[in-house]
């Protein structure tokens, strides 16, 4: 919406307030940052055995999303590698990051099957993708 946003306002000093709102965006896109159509294809690539095989292929998979869900991945990731550097003072490590956007960020068409199995999958594809962030995204 074309809302102005004071970030002044004292009601977004609290970080999970904000980190709320982020997240609560990007759960409510009408089609997930990873759109439905390459869900699919990254489950695959992530459980495939040979490391460097999952690796180029996560990699070929991001470099095909749509120009607005890359660039946009790219700067949101950025951001939690940095969240991600400061893990000892706010408990953020790559598995925790995983754990709370992972089934935001990416998620099935029909979230009917089976949950449990996607969101684990789900998880080690946004952790693969923050490990391998600078892989991923080279410039």
């Amino acid at each position: 919406a074309d809302e102005h946003l004071d970030l002044d306002d004292g009601r977004w000093e609290d970080i999970h307030v904000v980190t709320g709102a982020l997240k609560l965006f990007f759960r409510e896109l009408l089609e997930p940052l990873v759109p439905f159509s390459h869900f699919n294809k990254f489950i695959a690539a992530i459980k495939m055995q040979d490391p460097t095989r999952r690796g180029r292929c996560v990699r070929d998979l991001v470099f095909s999303l749509p120009p607005a869900h890359h660039d946009t991945m790219k700067v949101l990731f950025r951001h939690l590698c940095r969240v991600i550097e400061y893990k000892e003072e706010n408990r953020m490590s790559v598995q925790s990051i995983a754990i709370v956007f992972g089934p935001t960020l990416l998620r099935p068409v029909n979230e009917e099957g089976n949950m449990a199995m996607h969101m684990v999958f789900q998880n080690q594809v946004v952790e693969h993708i923050l490990n391998q962030y600078s892989y991923i995204f080279p410039d």
